[in-house]
């Protein structure tokens, strides 16, 4: 085996997990179907060449992404202030306005259609997960809607600006991706490709289990993402980390070839072998220790939900093994509600139904939301401890 970055024969298991759920976005009408959603297994590998880590053991064939693929966290007001202000900022800074943009790996379209809006563009959104009638018609009608996976059969779409958000880590091949991106570009110098997606950095200091999923096939640090853009033939504008920390964003325009490092963030590949050496034993040292706080709080006759019927919230129950410690998983999503968590068979409500449940502790699957979550609590006139996801 080779590194999917790199092609490096250099590698090391950092961490084994089986019979994980092989999706966390995609949710149940019948709570049996998803105790037994199929499942999958990880290998969690990295490479010391580059310092790409990935999922040694993933199968491409047990993804399932269409319009039910539940991802959008558009629901949330503070994620949409971020959204605005991430899109304003690139339309600012390459001049977005009367383009065409298009995003990779779009989602519901959110984040495509509020780049239309502010910047006079049109869109191109390309996803099997596609919702356009969840959008206003008048953005709708600025946007082409492809519901499908982006591949080299789009190499014909011209557009003058590249978008790809929370994408990559879903992409096995990320040095093929890449190098489809670049070769559809051709001789293009002044195309902006911008990309977001999370931090594995913060994911291995916080030994943040809730963070790792099998959707999740690659993870990247700032240095590694660098690494694999620069050997992709891009030159890179901007390199930064937002959203508290979580998220990676990269920005870069092509190259003739190979470009070399001049971000001093580049340079992290010794701090990024120093997190994954031993990584496996302090994950399940400090593993055993939040299955005892979370098995206290039972212990202690409390009744416990869960915010955060995502990604997140899968992995934090089945990697706990606490599908009867969980009461129950709260969403502000309303597509959610009513269904039935992937693995745990954990029921998803909406905030109002906590109004009967009065769980005593809800812990927030995402603390960037808490003080959001804490306000919607006041609100039902309910004041459960909130305890953070690192118990």
């Amino acid at each position: 085996m080779s590194c999917p970055a790199c092609q490096g024969t250099d590698l090391t298991e950092i961490l084994r997990q089986d019979s994980i759920p092989a999706h966390s976005c995609l949710l149940m009408a019948d709570r049996n179907e998803a105790v037994n959603f199929p499942t999958g297994n990880m290998a969690l590998t990295a490479c010391r060449s580059c310092g790409f880590v990935f999922n040694a053991a993933f199968d491409l064939g047990l993804n399932q992404y269409s319009e039910s693929y539940e991802e959008t966290q558009a629901f949330s007001a503070h994620f949409v202030e971020f959204e605005e202000s991430l899109a304003q900022r690139w339309i600012d800074r390459y001049d977005i306005r009367n383009k065409t943009v298009l995003e990779i790996g779009c989602g519901k379209g959110t984040f495509l259609a509020t780049m239309c809006r502010l910047g006079n563009n049109k869109g191109i959104g390309i996803d099997p997960a596609v919702a356009p009638d969840r959008l206003a018609p008048e953005e709708n009608a600025q946007i082409e809607w492809l519901a499908e996976l982006y591949s080299d059969h789009h190499r014909e779409i011209e557009a003058d600006v590249i978008v790809c958000r929370h994408t990559l880590e879903h992409i096995a091949p990320v040095k093929e991706f890449l190098d489809t991106i670049r070769s559809t570009l051709g001789d293009r110098r002044d195309v902006p490709v911008l990309f977001e997606l999370p931090d594995f950095e913060r994911v291995a200091q916080e030994l943040a289990f809730w963070d790792i999923y099998y959707e999740h096939c690659s993870y990247f640090t700032i240095g590694s993402l660098a690494r694999l853009f620069r050997a992709s033939g891009f030159e890179i504008n901007g390199l930064d980390t937002v959203y508290d920390g979580q998220y990676l964003l990269i920005e870069a325009t092509p190259a003739d070839g190979p470009t070399e490092a001049v971000f001093e963030d580049e340079d992290d590949l010794a701090n990024t072998l120093a997190l994954v050496d031993g990584f496996n034993e302090r994950f399940t040292t400090d593993l055993d220790r939040r299955r005892g706080v979370l098995a206290s709080l039972i212990e202690g006759d409390k009744s416990v939900a869960i915010w955060g019927a995502g990604s997140k919230g899968v992995a934090f129950v089945t990697t706990l093994d606490a599908a009867d410690k969980i009461a129950s998983a709260v969403d502000i999503n309303p597509f959610k509600a009513g269904k039935y968590l992937a693995g745990s068979g954990v029921a998803v409500v909406g905030p109002a139904d906590l109004q009967s449940a009065k769980p005593d502790v809800v812990i927030p699957m995402n603390p960037v939301y808490t003080e959001e979550i804490a306000t919607k609590l006041a609100e039902l006139g309910l004041s459960p401890e909130l305890l953070d996801v690192g118990l």
